[in-house]
């Protein structure tokens, strides 16, 4: 045993990484044979291979420095993953639940630490900011589940980060006060506050721009992601630079990048995939080596310590947690989990008894004691198996819920997140600068529930060069797949050969059963003047399934507003609700606002829709009594917007005549703009195209009449 025990405590970086790896390999493997969330086993491998264990790995400064990313990880993830049209609508819960959240455990604490521990006002205030403040030790557990957007939990993380903050200034405050006398002290606190005030506003206003200026001009994944990450860990330095702790600054990052980041973006995927891959279970690692089990033993007092704060600490988020829920008027299970998601300490207690370590309130006396620091450390571990035990039991109970709801009202209508749901979308792709942003906005448009892949497809011209052209193509293709496999979605690709590009992409959207069809709006205007180019026209007219034309002037991240234009009595026609339910999904990733413009009717039912099916889109309404108004809507049009025509093809109920006008309208007033044109599903259901005499398949981009009444105003000009 001796000459085994003189290889450890492992020094050797490649050593240290590959034993920590394989905790991270096989603690899921062994908890979930055990049924215990697999977060108390990284945390409790920590204590076993810890310096207070087998002493196989001595906490050195890789876990110090993976560590503190894995803590800036789990609030700048939380902080992307708010609702914030939510906490918008819900300020006044967030709020309530943040200060009961915080104050109850902090009275709790101090009155206990003041009656039972007799401790000092200070190191008892100082224990009750520690209890009053948790980490969201437990959030990729709701993550796991896909809770990130579950009314309790963002009630918990925004609560959550609202008692983190008071704590954080209140713990400041204390130091202030301690190490400052007299008027001096009033006079750094003020200072203190200050300098929060311009950190926060000073933030608001440069991130968003510099987001916009860094995602507009670049595309590539690994700039895009270090770009991130940069401005994480400027916003956390700067949050310790102004005394405030980096996990403010962290989760505060996340919030202001929140809507340049969709949630199914491929940029998304790699922070979530690389942080909880290796940087957040780094973390829990390094927590649990920081936990000495044998002290809890050595002595009653500490045993007393760690029992009073892990009991009131814990009993005060409880209160908090299901007092709020009842004031609320939410179930049990949302109660449960609000208490499960507040009730665990991690790192940040930790940071703030450091605080009390270096706060010496009398010549050799510091505001901390070993016993407060044994108790807080020994709480820790209670806290998180009471947390992540509690969330995972409170999350099942949801996921449970939501699947008895859904099941058990076979009689209601079909809603699109149904099985029957006939959605697959066909990307027609050819002009590389326009293809990586057609695959975004297909998956900002897809439904989630039903994780359907997407069909990419290159059609090439059968001539002489289709050689050539089709090389081209499948290059294209495996680019686009690269990148929808970076956001976990099936693709199929296909490279086809056809002496007409619109017949060609009939055939294949029949063959591949499509639904709907987004594609890009020609770009080389210098080989065809015309604005449909040289296909589309016919491509709309011999089809009768959603079509989307998209032209880009930025990326969609960027965009800050949709603008529809919806013609009167679009809402007679049968994918009156497949287009609005796309854009409804698209603003709701891209979490812009989103203003329809159309007659009255219209918007009433829109409006119906939308508040019943995504009640968290920010969506406004404007009457537009006529058609002809469509120009005057360019000049609210910026260029961080996303124009929406709404258009029909002839025949149709929706169609009028002063859409013939809407080419030579849009190069005229929208010239230079994000274009969005949408041609919804007519005919309803029906898969079988056909042509008749008396339905012809191609119509003039410009009638004869147009042509006539421009020849004649031109003559009366030249005579004026």
């Amino acid at each position: 045993m001796a000459i085994v025990a003189a290889y450890f405590p492992i020094t050797d970086p490649t050593m240290i990484f590959f034993v920590v790896l394989m905790i991270i390999l096989f603690a899921p493997i062994i908890m979930s044979k055990l049924r215990i969330p697999h977060i108390i086993g990284m945390v409790l491998a920590g204590v076993v291979i810890g310096k207070y264990g087998l002493n196989i790995l001595e906490r050195d400064i890789s876990f110090e420095i993976f560590g503190s990313v894995g803590l800036y990880y789990i609030m700048f993830l939380a902080g992307l993953e708010m609702d914030l049209e939510s906490v918008r609508r819900k300020s006044r819960q967030f709020l309530i639940f943040g200060l009961l959240t915080c104050f109850v455990p902090l009275i709790l604490t101090y009155v206990m630490s003041r009656t039972v521990l007799g401790y000092s006002h200070p190191a008892s205030f100082l224990l009750g900011c520690i209890m009053a403040s948790n980490t969201l030790i437990a959030y990729p557990i709701v993550s796991r589940y896909g809770l990130q957007r579950h009314p309790s939990v963002q009630l918990s993380v925004g609560s959550s980060m609202i008692s983190l903050f008071l704590a954080l200034v209140m713990i400041a405050a204390l130091s202030t006060f301690l190490t400052a006398t007299g008027e001096s002290s009033i006079l750094v606190f003020l200072t203190f506050l200050l300098k929060l005030i311009v950190f926060i506003a000073g933030s608001i206003w440069l991130i968003p721009r510099l987001a916009r200026y860094f995602l507009r001009r670049y595309s590539d994944a690994v700039m895009q992601y270090i770009f991130v990450l940069a401005v994480m860990f400027l916003s956390a330095a700067l949050s310790v630079a102004i005394g405030l702790e980096g996990i403010f600054g962290a989760f505060l990052s996340g919030l202001i990048l929140n809507r340049y980041i969709p949630k199914v973006s491929p940029l998304m995927n790699r922070i979530e995939f690389i942080g909880n891959a290796v940087f957040i279970p780094y973390f829990l690692i390094g927590v649990g080596m920081l936990i000495n089990v044998r002290t809890v033993f050595t002595s009653f007092e500490v045993l007393l310590v760690v029992c009073l704060i892990a009991f009131f600490g814990t009993f005060g988020k409880a209160v908090a947690a299901y007092f709020s829920s009842l004031l609320f008027r939410l179930p049990q299970r949302d109660g449960n989990m609000m208490f499960g998601m507040t009730s665990a300490h991690a790192a940040g207690a930790i940071a703030m008894v450091m605080v009390g370590m270096r706060l010496e309130i009398a010549p050799g006396v510091y505001l901390a004691n070993t016993d407060m620091i044994n108790g807080v450390v020994m709480m820790i571990l209670v806290t998180c198996i009471i947390s992540t035990m509690m969330t995972e039991h409170a999350s099942q109970q949801i996921v449970l819920t939501q699947s008895r709801d859904a099941i058990s009202y076979p009689g209601t209508p079909k809603t699109t997140n149904t099985p029957d749901d006939d959605e697959k979308i066909l990307l027609c792709v050819k002009y590389q600068e326009i293809a990586p942003q057609l695959l975004s906005l297909a998956l900002l448009m897809r439904n989630q529930r039903l994780n359907r892949g997407l069909v990419a497809l290159n059609v090439v011209y059968d001539d002489e060069k289709s050689v050539k052209h089709r090389e081209t193509g499948l290059r294209l293709l495996e680019q686009l797949q690269q990148q929808a496999s970076a956001a976990e979605v099936q693709m199929q690709t296909q490279v086809r050969l056809a002496s007409n590009i619109a017949n060609g992409i009939k055939h294949a959207f029949r063959e591949f059963s499509s639904s709907e069809i987004i594609m890009g709006m020609h770009v080389h205007t210098e080989r065809n003047p015309k604005f449909w180019g040289d296909f589309i026209q016919s491509l709309y007219n011999g089809l009768n399934r959603q079509i989307i034309l998209i032209r880009f002037v930025q990326p969609l991240n960027t965009l800050r507003r949709i603008q529809v234009a919806v013609p009167s009595r679009a809402e007679f026609e049968p994918g009156f609700h497949r287009w609005l339910e796309r854009l409804s999904r698209f603003a709701g990733q891209l979490d812009c606002r989103i203003q329809f413009h159309g007659r009255e009717e219209s918007l009433v039912l829109i409006a119906e829709y939308i508040n019943n099916r995504h009640p968290n889109v920010r969506a406004e309404y404007t009457p537009m009594t006529h058609w002809n108004e469509l120009p005057q809507l360019a000049a609210a049009i910026q260029e961080d917007h996303m124009f929406v025509v709404i258009t029909a093809r002839k025949g149709t109920i929706s169609y009028k005549n002063a859409l013939e006008r809407l080419p030579d309208e849009l190069q005229k007033y929208f010239s230079g703009k994000n274009l969005m044109i949408i041609f919804p599903d007519q005919y309803g259901d029906q898969k079988d195209e056909h042509m008749s005499f008396t339905e012809a398949q191609h119509h003039e981009e410009t009638s004869l009449y147009t042509t006539i009444s421009q020849w004649i105003h031109k003559k009366r000009e030249v005579k004026e």
